[in-house]
């Protein structure tokens, strides 16, 4: 695998309706692209760091300036064995996940494009196709949720997620439930309660959740295993997992029973599959979340769901729910809630380029610095 050069891109696609979560509302989704160049051949990757750092410590301009200007120079001009050799390399980086993932994740669909074989069967994979649910931002009343969740179960969705926060809770959750009362049911707190929002807590409890995603700190594992010990719905964690290692001390200490899977919140596809790996020895299952991203992360994260232990219906639903027109050429829609892997090698999708050059903020192309160029390969 080699890398000749590389392409950065941050890129504003506006979605068809506001989403709104205990973050805020976003109206535009706005994102750094990575295209890496060699051998005649593309890989690409999109990075899911905000522009402020809400969702976890990552920003976009401190990703631009990672990559831009030390980790791309330090990585282009040279043949790697594989991603896993890149990543080695670097392993001396400290934090940075969500800039190193957008590396990783390019990589892995310029390798597999170079070996000729889709990116699901260098993870691993052993479906063609996944099972996705849907996400729903909080809506304008709860009789919007109800009549939006009732919409997307009528189109088979295998699960609904709603989104919550302090006072957009219990009544909306009980009304969906009420409605949908055979379809599993999901909620989202994005870190938005404490242990002082114990009772709601504990009326959510009573309503057949299949979980409760990261209803405390993003970065507090002890306050979880005393909120799940007091609760019989499981808690999954998100914003708290960033390596295997964090996965193995949550399951340890019983601080969820089940863990949402971000490729790129975890540093790339590498450390996706130990955590998977790591929940499958605690027979903990995993799902794959959603960052609101456009085909090609979403293209990644099929791929990624394809490994046997994703047992819960993920976030992969149908790029045209956000987008009235993506940035790849493909589309990527469900049926039944069955979201098929893009065929093809590679992540099996291709850029629109000439749409994405229209919703393009920013571009910069890096070549191979002259001293690494001259160089021998590592």
């Amino acid at each position: 695998m080699r890398l000749d050069r590389a392409e950065l891109r941050v890129v504003s696609l506006p979605l068809l309706r506001p989403f709104r979560t205990s973050f805020g509302v976003v109206a535009d989704k706005t994102f750094v692209l990575l295209r890496v160049f060699g051998d005649g051949l593309e890989g690409v990757a999109e990075g899911v760091m905000d522009a402020r750092p809400q969702y976890r410590e990552e920003t976009i301009a401190g990703a631009l300036a990672l990559l831009q200007e030390a980790v791309l120079p330090d990585v282009l001009g040279r043949e790697w064995a594989n991603p896993e050799a890149l990543m080695r390399h670097l392993s001396g980086l400290r934090g940075n996940r969500m800039a190193l993932a957008v590396l990783e994740m390019a990589c892995w669909d310029l390798h597999a494009r170079g070996l000729g074989v889709p990116l699901c069967t260098l993870l691993g994979g052993t479906r063609d196709a996944v099972e996705v649910g849907v996400s729903l931002g909080i809506q304008a009343s709860v009789e919007a949720t109800v009549d939006t969740a009732l919409r997307h179960a009528e189109q088979g969705y295998r699960r609904i997620k709603l989104k919550i926060e302090p006072g957009w809770d219990v009544k909306v959750v009980r009304a969906v439930r009420a409605a949908l009362p055979d379809t599993p049911v999901t909620v989202d707190a994005n870190a938005a309660y404490s242990l002082a929002h114990l009772n709601t807590l504990r009326e959510l409890d009573t309503l057949g959740l299949d979980y409760i995603e990261q209803p405390l700190a993003w970065d507090d594992l002890r306050d979880h295993a005393k909120l799940q010990a007091l609760m019989h719905t499981p808690l999954c964690l998100d914003e708290c997992i960033t390596t295997a290692q964090d996965a193995r001390k949550a399951l340890e200490t019983a601080a969820c029973r089940l863990v949402n899977i971000k490729v790129g919140r975890v540093g790339g596809h590498l450390e996706a599959r130990r955590v998977h790996d790591v929940a499958a020895a605690f027979s903990a299952p995993v799902w794959c979340g959603g960052m609101l991203e456009s085909g090609v992360g979403r293209a990644h994260n099929i791929h990624l769901a394809t490994l046997e232990n994703f047992t819960k219906p993920g976030d992969t639903s149908s790029s045209s729910r956000y987008w009235a027109r993506d940035i790849v050429n493909e589309p990527l829609e469900t049926t039944g809630g069955i979201m098929p892997v893009p065929p093809g090698p590679g992540i099996g999708v291709t850029l629109d380029v000439p749409f994405l050059d229209s919703v393009t903020r920013w571009r910069a192309d890096i070549g191979a610095p002259a001293r690494i160029a001259a160089g021998s390969a590592p």
